[in-house]
């Protein structure tokens, strides 16, 4: 296993030429860079994190050009999602302005929009919540919009929790920008302290939203 040395900065600068080089013929000729600066980096800090934050994926970095709304076949960065449940977890993202992290879950099944809107709604889970989410706040977190303009029918309009319970999915993200650590080993531990940060919001939907 490869020991993770940061990310290097020919990883955003890899990114920033793919803003304006978005084709095959410049990604063939450049594979060799996306391969040593971006995907070993992201590699070898999965192997680093997983057994604190769960079986990790590493995103592939071709779009479905079937969803696609632009022809650029390749996507502008790339994205890593470690899981200690299914659709729950930890995020992380680098780009040409650097790297973010972000964690709580997306998905769709609705007997999980059940079980969360039920939490979110009974005083104890749902103040619990609260109280996740304002410390998020306080450490620099930006909570994910809700998904819906107005209370979900079945719950009062003046619901104490009404604009949590909008969302059908919830998460929270911080931009780290381009750090004085990200091209060192020590990136690891910074990433870990973010996620730990989200560890509550994590734990939170696992305990109640969660199958």
């Amino acid at each position: 296993m490869d020991t993770f040395t940061g990310f290097p900065a020919a990883a955003l600068e890899f990114y920033a030429a793919l803003e304006s080089n978005n084709n095959r013929s410049w990604w063939l000729a450049h594979k060799d860079t996306y391969d040593a600066d971006v995907l070993a980096p992201f590699s070898a800090l999965r192997s680093g994190l997983e057994a604190r934050f769960g079986p990790g994926k590493i995103f592939r970095p071709y779009k479905d050009m079937r969803f696609s709304t632009t022809q650029e076949p390749y996507k502008s960065a790339q994205g890593m999602f470690l899981s200690p449940y299914e659709d729950v977890g930890y995020y992380l993202h680098l780009d040409a302005g650097g790297l973010s992290v972000g964690g709580g879950y997306r998905s769709a099944a609705p007997a999980q929009l059940a079980r969360f809107r039920a939490a979110v709604d009974a005083t104890s889970s749902g103040t619990a919540l609260i109280d996740i989410l304002n410390q998020l706040a306080t450490d620099g977190f930006t909570v994910a919009p809700p998904d819906l303009k107005t209370t979900p029918r079945g719950f009062p309009r003046d619901h104490p929790r009404a604009h949590q319970l909008r969302h059908k999915t919830l998460s929270a993200s911080l931009l780290l920008g381009i750090p004085d650590w990200l091209d060192d080993g020590s990136a690891q531990l910074h990433i870990a302290e973010r996620w730990e940060q989200l560890r509550p919001l994590v734990d939170w939907v696992i305990h109640y939203a969660a199958p």
